[in-house]
């Protein structure tokens, strides 16, 4: 497994298994297959409600704790100092760990800005005390970063975005890389998407004939193309499936790279059509619900 190394010497296999809406026995069922295919990072979320569940499979597996790194995310409903570090204590119970490897801000929350600042500033306490070994965001806009950044002392270690060849944030993922944020790819398929195209035509990606005809010319699949673009550009990236079999063909991309004009092909396919809700859109009133206690 390729890894990257984080902005404080922190080092993360490059790839992971998402959770994202996987019911409890679908995530029980996908970490464990994951983790018996060679996968040791798993991302997961407070939101997603799995958490307990991915920390089961974790313990039941034959892997040790050390060698897995797991990723999760406070939801906006648990932002505010106090608020963010009893988010901490509700994802290490559920997941039964002590210290949980990357922990970042779900969202920004752009018109309560305030307690977004202090729910990061939590994040770094918890990060002084070690009971975090990384922290981050996603879903940052550059605005977001901007403000953040002049807020507080410690630079994301990550922002994870909506990142695949029709919508690529390139604004976002320069910002990232002048400030030595890693930028990591939730929907690098454009799994959740499919984009509306002229009339009642409907189009996902992973159909797209430029996607097609170079999984065609390397014998893989779109799918597997479509992460080996991610990665080639420095990205980590987070494909969610709960099928065996995807969750194994997904893994299988480190055996072969696109060329120069194949990355250049992808890169043109941009559309600029978002999937996930408009980070500017994101408050309390439309988007907030409670965590459960663990």
């Amino acid at each position: 497994m390729q890894t990257l190394t984080l902005n404080n010497g922190v080092e993360m296999p490059a790839l992971g298994l998402g959770v994202f809406q996987s019911s409890p026995d679908e995530t029980i069922a996908a970490v464990t297959a994951a983790l018996e295919l060679g996968y040791r990072h798993i991302d997961t979320a407070a939101a997603y409600g799995n958490e307990r569940e991915v920390g089961q499979a974790i313990r039941n597996s034959d892997v040790p704790r050390s060698e897995i790194f797991i990723e999760t995310k406070i939801w906006i409903s648990d932002y505010g100092y106090d608020e963010t570090l009893h988010g901490f204590d509700k994802s290490a119970a559920k997941l039964g760990v002590d210290r949980i490897d990357l922990l970042i801000l779900h969202q920004a929350l752009p018109s309560e800005f305030d307690k977004t600042l202090d729910a990061y500033r939590a994040l770094e306490k918890l990060l002084a005390d070690g009971k975090v070994r990384a922290i981050g965001v996603s879903n940052f806009m550059v605005d977001h970063l901007t403000r953040l950044l002049d807020a507080t002392d410690v630079v994301p270690a990550v922002n994870q975005l909506e990142i695949h060849p029709y919508f690529q944030q390139r604004s976002v993922l320069n910002f990232d890389t002048a400030h030595g944020i890693l930028s990591q790819a939730w929907s690098p398929i454009g799994g959740i998407t499919f984009y509306p195209g002229y009339g009642e035509d409907r189009r996902s990606v992973l159909q797209d004939p430029a996607v097609t005809a170079i999984a065609e010319r390397h014998g893989k699949s779109p799918a597997q193309v479509l992460l080996r673009w991610g990665l080639q550009q420095g990205r980590s990236v987070i494909p969610k499936s709960t099928k065996r079999h995807r969750i194994a063909e997904n893994i299988d991309v480190f055996d072969f790279e696109l060329t120069a004009d194949e990355l250049t092909a992808l890169d043109a396919l941009e559309t600029g059509r978002r999937g996930g809700p408009e980070p500017e859109n994101i408050t309390l009133a439309a988007y907030g619900r409670a965590i459960p206690e663990a």
